[in-house]
């Protein structure tokens, strides 16, 4: 079945490790992001309906981490190819202003951008 987005999707496979924000414990890794959700992919299967209370971990320019907690409800969830992983598709709830910023550098940095012309 081929499903319309109208949302680009952004690839981050085993880059960034999303966390449970209560418990501080992982819980997978992001596999794409856009500004309204992400999905996770995780060694269990998800809870669809479920609200989830999420942190991401984000080396920040000093040096420094920088936390950033959001609360996403889960809309999907099936079996990965990869034998043992799940994907669970995610739609924010409450999201900081970090989190788009984030995005926003993801994008940035995964995005082939054309080089400015020489003047």
């Amino acid at each position: 079945m081929f499903t319309d987005r109208r949302i680009e999707r952004h690839q981050l496979p085993y880059y960034l490790r999303v966390f449970n924000s209560i418990t501080d414990k992982p819980v997978g890794f992001l596999g794409n992001v856009s500004a309204d959700g992400l999905m996770l992919i995780s060694q269990l299967p998800m809870m669809i309906g479920a609200d989830f209370q999420l942190r991401l971990k984000v080396p920040a320019r000093d040096g420094s981490q920088q936390i950033i907690d959001f609360s996403a409800c889960c809309v999907w969830c099936h079996e990965d190819a990869t034998p043992l992983h799940y994907d669970a598709g995610f739609i924010l709830r409450r999201a900081p202003a970090e989190f788009g910023e984030l995005v926003l550098a993801l994008k940035q940095y995964f995005s082939f951008q054309p080089l400015p012309a020489s003047a």
